[in-house]
């Protein structure tokens, strides 16, 4: 099978493996559509990586035994290995697995783990299945697109009669405005690259904010009557917008995190927190229980279409790469098979 690896700085290669092979409760999926997320980051460095992605969309084409999936069934990928027994495992919060499984260790011939490929392996469990009506493409906003943002409205509560501040406009901060919209809740949006905002306000952004501008907290302050937005959430990893969403976000409310971040966010414990009755909290994905309720988002939602920006054959790998490094995209998706 034919897959995509980093080579060197700004180089992608197409290469053939070999392809995996279904094992115990393990299915094989042929991937028809391989959504890109941060792989441009290793591209951009250099930094070698072959095994390439997390997210996928396909068919099951192979099973060891009678499980959860079939030969035939149009399957979501979710990312990760977790090992599917652990009390958070059990409860869908399978993304916060502390035993996560090595598929490379696993599979017999190593391969299997990447989406950005033909084939990959996956336990059955975490390939939930695809309604007939809906395209692949479609399908593929349940995972990074919509995934991050979802979860993480569902534990603030987010509802019709808040405002939001969403920080952040790649494409999981442009999957919050759709998910945001949806919910029927006011937007607030934070954002520089003029592409970005535009394409917010494309799908439904109520305001936008250049964090640029020395007055950003003051106009967010003066969007809500001075009081602040009810919740926020950073989707761009930088420490300078989460402040931003301590600093807007009104007392008793509620601020997430779901922008990847290995730098030192200073939170004042007495005047972020106590005097002001935060409620700060993490979000990686959301619990498997709610992949139906972000179907819905996905039919429902004029916007979500929106969400996808480019959709290029895996062959072209390395101009979709450069291309995500850009940001002037939305969601890429890949095709494998072209």
């Amino acid at each position: 099978m034919k897959k995509v690896v980093i080579t060197g700085p700004r180089r992608a290669e197409i290469v053939e493996v070999p392809e995996p092979r279904a094992r115990e409760d393990w299915a094989v999926v042929k991937v028809h559509v391989a959504p890109m997320c941060t792989e441009y980051k290793a591209w951009l460095t250099g930094h070698e990586n072959h095994f390439l992605g997390h997210e996928a969309v396909g068919e099951v084409v192979e099973v060891a035994q009678p499980g959860r999936v079939a030969v035939g069934d149009r399957v979501v990928v979710m990312p990760l290995y977790a090992c599917g027994r652990c009390r958070l495992c059990v409860a869908g919060d399978y993304i916060h697995c502390q035993n996560a499984l090595d598929p490379r260790a696993f599979l017999e011939n190593g391969e299997g783990s990447a989406t950005y490929a033909q084939y990959l392996a996956k336990p059955g469990w975490m390939l939930p299945r695809i309604p007939d009506e809906m395209t692949y493409e479609q399908a593929a906003l349940a995972l990074c697109a919509l995934g991050p943002s979802f979860g993480a409205f569902d534990g603030m509560g987010l509802g019709a009669f808040d405002t939001v501040l969403i920080t952040g406009l790649g494409p999981v901060g442009l999957g919050a405005v759709v998910n945001a919209k949806f919910r029927g809740a006011r937007v607030i949006a934070v954002e520089s690259i003029p592409y970005r905002t535009e394409r917010a306000r494309m799908i439904g952004a109520d305001h936008v904010v250049d964090p640029g501008a020395p007055d950003a907290l003051q106009e967010i302050l003066d969007l809500t009557e001075g009081i602040g937005v009810d919740q926020a959430l950073d989707c761009s990893g930088v420490v300078a917008a989460q402040r931003l969403c301590i600093d807007a976000t009104r007392r008793r409310g509620q601020v997430a995190f779901v922008g990847e971040c290995q730098d030192e966010l200073g939170i004042r414990v007495s005047p972020d927190m106590i005097r002001k009755g935060l409620t700060v909290r993490g979000s990686w994905h959301y619990n498997l229980s709610l992949y139906p309720r972000v179907l819905q988002v996905i039919a429902g939602s004029p916007s979500a279409r929106h969400l996808v920006s480019h959709i290029l054959p895996m062959s072209c790998a390395q101009d979709a790469l450069a291309l995500t490094a850009s940001h002037q995209c939305a969601k890429v998706l890949l095709r494998p098979w072209e």
